[in-house]
């Protein structure tokens, strides 16, 4: 794009900063903000909501617009009320998603699909993921003491789906280790060496425990693959053959053709939701590689991940958080840090459901958001986390990035060393001191918030239909 395109929509007081090293923000917040209260009628604020999400169609993606923990989660159990089938297609436990039910009560799922709470949902583990079924288990214990019950007829699992083992765990931590100061920053949670496994046609699948025999020579050739490859690899092979005797009993009932269940069910009329796991800027081709995840969490990897043709789908909606953030390594362009950061964090509780590592904390990157968009082709957005800027004087939004060369460019680049050595381009907007907390329908949130918002939707040509102002599962307005 032409430096003229990428200034166009700038006003007048739009700032370069460094991408790598701001100097720290101090945060000036107001010191007894006004309360945005809810004066819509609730019970008619519920049905406009059932409208809207009727009219999202019979198949809906939610995918992860940034770097992973945007809060795809609630917006998936908001929806999974109103679908008969939720589904998970890619990445594995590394993945993690907090929920609430109606009396907010919290919950935080790993492998689970977020539509379990809904008792009339099922919940599909696509072929695409891959499963460590140990920790599965105790993802449906935990979830059983906390008055959930997930059984066969609740949630299945892909025959297709690839296995994980405490093998895959090992070997990750291995080749971390290798990588010394050029560390990916995984959750070591053994993704990347289980997908791998895949790839190079030596993995097992879940369906395999069905067959002893099977089950059991794959495993013996992972271990002595990964002990050719490792010399400081340890495992008992025998002892993990004899531990999955137990495990095939229990997941054998879990076990289903998804990719023949799935499209039976769209071809009967039910309602699919697919929840995307990770998010675009983590996605194996298209992130900032190699500081991806070790899947395609975008569109293209929802579809291979689950076996459903791309022109079933009629919205696929990308949640971007109000700010941004990121775990572990790699670049990022429009990073805070100082106290502003460390506030944020604070406020957004802005630690890892999975690792519970504290995350980076930046501004927002319409450039990055609409790569994702191009590549997803998003119909509407979910804004999250808005009431987490509450209170700030100024906001800032990354709306192009200049090059090393000089070059102004709203493309985002392919080289993760280009990106890390880019300065943003910002634009600033004044923010508001009201908590908007409370606010349930757009007339009750501040002018300033609803410019910020309007703003985003200019700047990326999508609709920012859904903000997420709270965690609990009714503070979402709806933008008309």
């Amino acid at each position: 794009m032409s430096v003229m395109a990428a200034v166009a929509p700038m006003r007048a007081h739009a700032a370069v900063f460094s991408g790598r090293a701001q100097r720290p923000h101090r945060a000036v917040r107001a010191a007894r903000p006004t309360v945005c209260k809810a004066v819509a009628d609730p019970s008619a604020t519920a049905k406009a909501n059932k409208a809207e999400w009727n009219k999202l169609g019979q198949v809906c993606a939610v995918l992860g617009s940034q770097w992973g923990d945007e809060g795809k989660g609630k917006l998936v159990d908001i929806l999974a009320q109103e679908y008969d089938m939720v589904t998970r297609c890619q990445g594995g436990a590394n993945a993690g998603h907090t929920i609430y039910d109606d009396s907010g009560k919290k919950y935080a799922l790993h492998l689970v699909p977020s539509g379990i709470l809904n008792e009339e949902c099922l919940c599909v583990v696509g072929n695409g993921v891959v499963v460590h079924i140990p920790s599965m288990f105790n993802e449906l214990e935990a979830l059983e003491k906390a008055g959930v019950a997930v059984t066969p007829d609740r949630l299945v699992v892909s025959d297709r789906a690839h296995m994980l083992f405490d093998l895959h765990k090992e070997i990750d931590g291995l080749r971390e280790a290798e990588l010394s100061g050029n560390k990916i920053g995984t959750t070591k949670r053994g993704i990347g060496p289980a997908y791998a496994s895949k790839a190079t046609r030596n993995g097992v699948r879940v369906g395999d425990v069905r067959n002893p025999e099977k089950f059991a020579a794959g495993l013996r050739a992972l271990a002595a693959d990964a002990a050719a490859r490792f010399d400081d690899f340890e495992y008992d092979v025998d002892a993990e053959i004899e531990n999955y005797k137990v495990f095939a009993e229990k997941v054998k009932p879990y076990i289903k053709d998804t990719v023949a269940l799935v499209n039976a069910s769209h071809k009967a009329g039910k309602r699919i939701l697919v929840e995307g796991a990770n998010a675009t800027m983590l996605d194996l081709d298209f992130g900032t590689y190699p500081f991806v995840t070790s899947s395609n969490p975008s569109l293209g990897g929802v579809c291979s991940g689950l076996g459903l043709a791309p022109n079933k789908f009629e919205s696929v909606i990308g949640v971007a958080k109000a700010y941004t953030t990121r775990v572990g390594s790699g670049p990022y362009p429009t990073e805070l840090f100082g106290e502003l950061a460390d506030e944020l964090r604070e406020k957004g509780f802005e630690y890892g459901t999975t690792t519970g590592r504290p995350r980076r904390i930046g501004w927002l990157d319409v450039v990055a958001l609409n790569f994702a968009s191009q590549i997803n082709g998003f119909t509407h957005i979910n804004l999250t986390k808005l009431d987490v800027l509450s209170g700030l004087p100024e906001l800032k939004i990354g709306v192009a990035y200049k090059l090393p060369s000089g070059e102004v460019t709203t493309d985002f680049p392919s080289d993760t060393d280009v990106v890390g050595e880019v300065e943003v381009v910002y634009e600033t907007m004044p923010g508001w001191d009201e908590d908007i907390s409370g606010a349930r329908v757009w007339d009750e949130l501040p002018k300033k918030c609803q410019e910020y918002v309007m703003k985003i939707e200019e700047l990326c040509g999508v609709e920012c239909r859904y903000l997420g102002v709270g965690p609990g599962r009714d503070a979402i307005v709806i933008k008309p």
